[in-house]
């Protein structure tokens, strides 16, 4: 605990460690006052029926990954969900547009093309959504709570106009915390919304327990205990790696190549999880779909009972979707971001070999194999935890609120930005010379 203590202390004494944190956290801090401000023209004290329709099911989980701007009518009330809209649709027409295809294999000249494509894409999806997200607020709330009238023109545009903006300065901060702060600053805002729902959730399940004979503080304990073991076996999947032997060759004084033993043995990781929380994500923004396109179409029977079935996200039938895709955005999601061809050429080129395999084609193949057998019960274990919290409300009879937080999008997000961003932290500890916060080893003297 010591050692622990005194890492931590040390992150404060690294100057560029310190303003990257406290420019995150102020960030974060700006976001969370934006998830307050009401649009302009509602009156903040009619928004019990927005709020009700935020309690449970489907409008929970918007609400969520929005921080609570969701029900508060907010400027950031479609939140960062467009953007993570757009970096999916991006992604997927990689595939198959040879331009993309191009622009991903151009370094950094190219990521930042393709950021901007979907930087213009996210604009285009928020102006579908936002007149979706106010014909919402039309059908729920009643006319009172519309200070310039249910039918303004002038109110419909203005708060498109601010629904637009209000996911660009997200998306914009996202970025800017990425870039100058520490941690994937889309991911750090998503977290924050989740943690802002934990405590009122844990509130109203102790509420449930103790007030309605429903299992007392004994049945809470379990709960807790529960909630930790799932929170391990989450650290587990995220930080499990196959270890991959590799030989490095000694060069000799001649130049060339020496095989023999006193050449550096070392280890390629690769990870049982590499797609991290994005195929939670990914899976997530496409289970909003059904929802939101049976709200265009109430008419349709066939529309109702699809939105029947996916707006409950405890049921059978969505948590079978919800885990398919989970999967299929796994395998999809580690093909382009484990470029194992190109890893074998690195290795290639500094003189690395895996014993048993050769160089160069075989080595990319072998290292595909691999990803392709680590990542299937990577998936399937990513999958399962997606789907727990429906295991934990039918078995345990938890509250649909705190049932969230035992897998699913809220705990696998959070555990998979948390050890990511400590593991960033850590790097800067590293390269300083101080011990880190993950790993304890032999104290080092700090470089001046």
């Amino acid at each position: 605990m010591k050692k622990f203590i005194d890492s931590f202390i040390n992150v404060w004494k690294i100057e560029e460690l310190k303003n990257r944190i406290f420019l995150t956290l102020g960030l974060l801090l700006v976001y969370r006052f934006g998830a307050q401000v009401t649009l302009p023209g509602i009156d903040a004290a009619q928004l019990g029926n927005l709020t009700n329709q935020t309690d449970e099911g489907i409008g929970w989980l918007i609400n969520v990954f929005t921080g609570g701007a969701f029900s508060q009518a907010s400027v950031f009330a479609l939140g960062i969900m467009p953007y993570i809209s757009a970096s999916i649709v991006v992604q997927l027409m990689g595939i198959a547009v040879p331009y993309l295809q191009k622009l991903q294999k151009d370094g950094e000249s190219g990521r930042k093309k393709i950021n901007q494509i979907t930087r213009w894409l996210t604009i285009l999806i928020t102006l579908v959504q936002g007149p979706g997200y106010i014909y919402n607020l039309h059908a729920t709330l009643p006319p009172e709570a519309f200070l310039l009238g249910v039918s303004s023109v002038s109110f419909l545009f203005s708060s498109v106009l601010i629904l637009v903006t209000g996911t660009i300065f997200a998306m914009w901060l996202g970025e800017k915390i990425t870039d100058k702060g520490i941690g994937n600053g889309i991911s750090l805002l998503i977290m924050v919304g989740i943690i802002a729902r934990m405590p009122q959730s844990f509130i109203q399940e102790i509420s449930s327990r103790t007030t309605q004979a429903n299992g007392g503080l004994m049945m809470i304990v379990l709960e807790v205990v529960l909630w930790f073991i799932v929170i391990i076996a989450c650290i587990l999947l995220v930080m499990a790696v196959r270890k991959i032997p590799v030989q490095y060759a000694r060069r000799t004084v001649s130049g060339d190549f020496e095989e023999d033993m006193m050449g550096s043995r070392q280890f390629i990781p690769l990870k049982l999880n590499a797609s991290g929380v994005m195929p939670i994500i990914f899976a997530q923004a496409i289970m909003f779909i059904p929802a939101a396109v049976s709200g265009l179409a109430k008419e349709s029977d066939f529309a109702q009972s699809l939105a029947g079935k996916f707006n409950d996200p405890f049921g059978l039938v969505y948590n079978i979707v919800f885990a398919l895709l989970i999967i299929i955005f796994t395998y999809f999601y580690t093909a382009i971001t484990v470029p194992t061809n190109k890893m074998a050429d690195d290795l290639k080129r500094s003189g690395g070999f895996i014993p048993g395999i050769r160089p160069g084609v075989e080595t990319g193949d072998y290292l595909d194999k691999i990803m392709s057998l680590i990542t299937f019960p990577g998936s399937l274990f990513l999958a399962l935890l997606a789907v727990f919290p429906a295991v934990v409300v039918s078995l345990l009879k938890v509250q649909g609120a705190w049932g969230y937080f035992y897998g699913g999008t809220s705990l696998l997000i959070m555990v998979g930005v948390a050890i990511d961003t400590i593991q960033q932290i850590n790097s800067y500890l590293l390269n300083k010379h101080y011990d880190g916060l993950m790993k304890t080893g032999k104290n080092r003297k700090a470089v001046a």
